[in-house]
């Protein structure tokens, strides 16, 4: 039985999910050629298009963005200290509290720091070099892309091995920044340590958590509330990508964490 048989049963309209290893794609299942909403994997976009501002010296990962003592670091991160509508609740660095309201402040200050709208920046850096055609960003850099699942399949191939970013930088990018720091992981609870990189969430030991019990803790990647994932294992090779039509629930919940074990019980050497 293939890994991703189980997506048929799941309750959904559309799903689009597929598997890459070094050698390519390995297993696909549902159309991957249609668009579907990406909500928070947006993340994952505006981060590496920051990332890419700092690899040409017009950002900083150090230089003030957003409210006092916060930096493009702590934006990335989760780690600015204020919440869902912008109010401080915590001296930067000191809590990991998620919001979108800092992704919003990123976008700002990328945009300035290129001269450019952002959604010009961001199709500039990182879609049209990574062939992500179908895909555009159209509102928050939060929570505004739309794309096929054969997009974000391609990005999760440059985050196992980047073209992009140099390669030490993706390892900067996907290492806990401010470790230690505890915090609610959203639909899943408070973490006492809620360990995330510089955009991609990173797995550790977190329970319960949106992978599987076969994700190694050094996992990383993002889930969206359009009901969709993306994970990269790099010690596995593997990297999984799902999009569906559903908004994140208790199905995702029960969905999602058996097919990633399903994926590297299959396909992990």
């Amino acid at each position: 039985m293939a890994a991703l048989d189980a997506v048929a049963g799941w309750p959904v309209g559309v799903a689009a999910v597929g598997v890459v290893g070094a050698a390519g794609t390995l297993e696909t299942a549902g159309p991957l050629d249609r668009p579907l909403r990406w909500a928070s994997l947006t993340k994952l976009v505006t981060a590496l298009a920051a990332l890419v501002a700092v690899e040409e010296g017009i950002l900083g990962l150090d230089q003030p963005a957003g409210p006092p003592g916060v930096t493009v670091r702590h934006l990335l991160a989760h780690a600015g200290g204020f919440g869902p509508d912008g109010t401080v609740l915590a001296r930067p660095g000191t809590r990991r509290i998620y919001t979108n309201i800092g992704y919003e402040l990123l976008g700002d200050t990328v945009a300035e720091a290129s001269e450019l709208g952002f959604a010009t920046y961001v199709d500039e850096a990182v879609l049209a070099p990574l062939g992500l055609e179908g895909t555009t960003l159209d509102g928050s850099p939060a929570s505004g892309a739309v794309g096929p699942g054969r997009d974000l399949l391609r990005l999760g191939t440059e985050l196992m091995a980047p073209g992009l970013l140099a390669p030490s930088t993706l390892a900067e990018a996907t290492t806990v920044a401010f470790p230690g720091l505890a915090g609610v992981l959203p639909g899943f609870g408070q973490q006492q340590t809620n360990d995330w990189g510089l955009g991609p969430e990173i797995r550790d030991h977190k329970s319960p958590h949106w992978t599987g019990a076969r994700n190694s803790p050094r996992s990383f990647g993002h889930f969206g509330q359009a009901g969709g994932f993306l994970w990269v294992d790099p010690e596995a090779g593997l990297a999984c990508a799902c999009l569906t039509d559903r908004s994140f629930g208790p199905w995702a919940l029960e969905a999602w964490p058996p097919l990633s074990d399903a994926v590297l019980a299959a396909h992990a050497p």
